[in-house]
C-alpha cells in the first residue's frame, strides 16, 4: 500500500456505514473533479459530451463499493493524482467505444507495419503496469537465446522505470502505451507548452538509455 493515501480517499475507504460513505464520496469528487474534468475535456467534444464521460467516470468510480480505487492500495502505485488521470482517461476511452465502437487504432489488423516501436511500446506499458517480466510470454517460434535477450532486457527495463519519478513513468505511459499527442499531454500534466513535454521525454529517454547501458544492454534504444 501507498505509505500515504490522500485525505479525501483514506475517509471514502474507511467508511463504515451508508451515511459515512455517502459523505466522503462527496468530498472526494469535490476534491477531484478538477482533474477529472480535465481529462474528460482532453478527449474533445461540447459541454455535454463532457459532462457525459465524467458522469460515466463517477458511476464506474463509485461501482462495486468503489473498487476501482481500492485497486489503488498496492506497492508502488506511484501518486494518486497521477494514477487518476490514468483511469479517468481509461474510463473515458470505455465511455467513447460504448457509443461509437473501437476508436482509430485499437483494432487488430494482423500486421504491424512497425514492429521495433510497437515492441517498445508494450515494454514500457508491460513495467508501467507492474506486471513481472518473467510472467511475459516471447513471442511464438523465437529462439531460446532470443527469448533470453528479451527478459533480460524487460528486467533492466523494469529496474530503470521503477528508478524514476511517478510523474515521469506517467509521461512515458500516456505518450507511448496510450500514445497521445503531445499537445493533449501538456495539458493533462499541465506542461507550460509542447516544447517542454518535448523536452521532458528527451531528458527521461536519455536516462533509460543510460541506465540500461549500464545494466550492459548495449544498443538499448527505449
Amino acid at each position: 500500500m501507498p505509505d500515504t493515501l490522500p485525505p479525501a480517499l483514506a475517509r471514502l475507504l474507511a467508511a463504515a456505514d451508508t451515511g459515512e460513505r455517502d459523505n466522503a464520496w462527496s468530498g472526494f469528487v469535490a476534491a477531484f473533479t478538477d482533474s477529472m474534468l480535465r481529462v474528460c475535456r482532453s478527449l474533445g467534444g461540447d459541454h455535454d459530451a463532457v459532462m457525459d464521460r465524467y458522469a460515466f467516470v463517477l458511476e464506474h468510480l463509485e461501482q462495486d463499493d468503489y473498487r476501482r480505487l481500492r485497486a489503488y492500495q498496492r506497492p508502488d502505485a506511484g501518486e494518486f493524482g497521477l494514477w487518476l488521470i490514468v483511469v479517468t482517461r481509461r474510463l473515458c476511452l470505455d465511455h467513447y467505444r460504448g457509443r461509437y465502437g473501437r476508436t482509430r487504432g485499437t483494432a487488430s489488423t494482423g500486421s504491424d507495419p512497425n514492429p521495433g516501436r510497437s515492441s517498445r511500446r508494450r515494454l514500457v506499458d508491460l513495467v508501467s503496469s507492474e506486471i513481472d517480466p518473467e510472467n511475459v510470454a516471447a513471442p511464438t517460434g523465437t529462439r531460446p537465446d532470443t527469448e533470453l535477450a528479451l527478459a533480460e532486457q524487460l528486467r533492466a527495463l523494469a529496474a530503470a522505470l521503477e528508478r524514476l519519478e511517478p510523474r515521469d513513468r506517467l509521461l512515458l505511459r500516456l505518450r507511448f502505451s496510450e500514445e497521445l499527442p503531445a499537445r493533449e499531454i501538456a495539458d493533462l500534466m499541465r506542461f507550460p507548452t509542447l516544447f517542454h513535454v518535448y523536452r521532458r521525454l528527451d531528458l527521461v529517454l536519455r536516462v533509460l538509455r543510460g541506465s540500461l547501458r549500464k545494466a550492459g544492454m548495449e544498443g538499448a534504444d527505449p
